[in-house]
């Protein structure tokens, strides 16, 4: 039995993701890529040293935990794939709708689930590979964005800038998940919560240096831009490590597959946005994906349990 605390970090990182990743879009229309992807991690990173801080001398005082020789390693590795990802899902959205856009990213938990066998040695039960499946195609039929396709129509769509942009962008981050769960197990504690956040503050301070460093460097027009983007950049920063902290406790206390198979129940949050935050309309095709990635989910609990 996992630690119990991974599904409810898991719902709450889905939702806290999509209603960060619909406000940065607004924020790509005036920011480069790079520059709305530094947002997160710039505006996020005080949040983050709060979080570790509160967690670590006020909420559950300890001392504070020996770290292995790798957990550095670990996060840049994991705070670079982040930022690669990212950058790749904001290009996404360039070619096709917030919606499908971040449909083809969530092929991510299939590639999550192989990555975590072959590199982590996770074990995962029939069901929740037949919940990967559905998942999976719950994914492809929401990013035909309510078009009628057959399967070699669908299958040609893949070669779409968005579809490669997105893929890539599913299978980067699925490198991340790796890359964070070897960073906490880095963490000398059984406290998957206290490892999570102090892996996280690691992360996006290492984050801040690299693409901040990188937007100094080759966008130094943008720079000026960030700050005076403050107010709604604030936002970004402060649901993105919220989001982060639950990402990484689920990522610390159950198989990283579980985890992003569950986490596919962000399509429903990003669709809700879209909808609403965005004013994109909602087709039918979309809601029969979701359903598909729904009923995923339910095996995939149940393939735990």
């Amino acid at each position: 039995m996992t630690f119990p605390i991974w599904l409810p970090a898991t719902l709450l990182a889905g939702a806290l993701q999509a209603w960060r990743t619909a406000v940065q879009r607004r924020m790509s229309r005036t920011l480069s890529v790079n520059a709305a992807g530094l947002v997160r991690y710039l505006y996020g990173l005080p949040v983050a040293a709060a979080m570790m801080l509160a967690y670590q001398f006020l909420i559950a005082p300890a001392a504070f935990p020996a770290l292995g020789h790798w957990f550095v390693l670990f996060c840049a590795l994991g705070g670079l794939a982040q930022i690669v990802a990212t950058n790749l899902l904001l290009m996404a959205f360039g070619e096709r709708n917030f919606v499908v856009g971040t449909a083809y990213s969530k092929t991510e938990a299939v590639q999550s689930a192989i990555l975590s066998v072959v590199l982590l040695g996770d074990h995962l039960s029939v069901l929740t590979w037949l919940g990967i499946g559905f998942g999976v195609v719950g994914v492809m039929v929401l990013s035909t964005g309510g078009k009628r396709m057959g399967p070699g129509e669908l299958l040609r769509s893949l070669g779409q800038p968005a579809a490669r942009y997105g893929i890539a962008s599913g299978f980067v981050f699925a490198l991340t998940t790796i890359a964070i769960r070897r960073a906490t197990m880095e963490v000398a504690t059984a406290d998957h919560i206290r490892a999570a956040l102090i892996v996280l503050a690691a992360t996006v301070a290492l984050q801040t240096l690299m693409q901040g460093g990188y937007l100094a460097w080759r966008e130094r027009d943008q720079v000026a831009k960030v700050f005076a983007e403050w107010r709604t950049a604030g936002q970004v920063g402060l649901m993105s490590s919220v989001a982060s902290a639950c990402w990484f406790t689920g990522f610390a206390s159950a198989p990283v597959a579980l985890v992003r198979i569950v986490g596919q129940v962000e399509v429903a949050f990003t669709m809700g946005f879209a909808h609403f935050y965005l004013g994109e309309k909602t087709a039918r095709s979309e809601v029969a994906g979701l359903l598909l990635v729904a009923i995923g989910v339910v095996l995939a609990l149940a393939g735990a349990w």
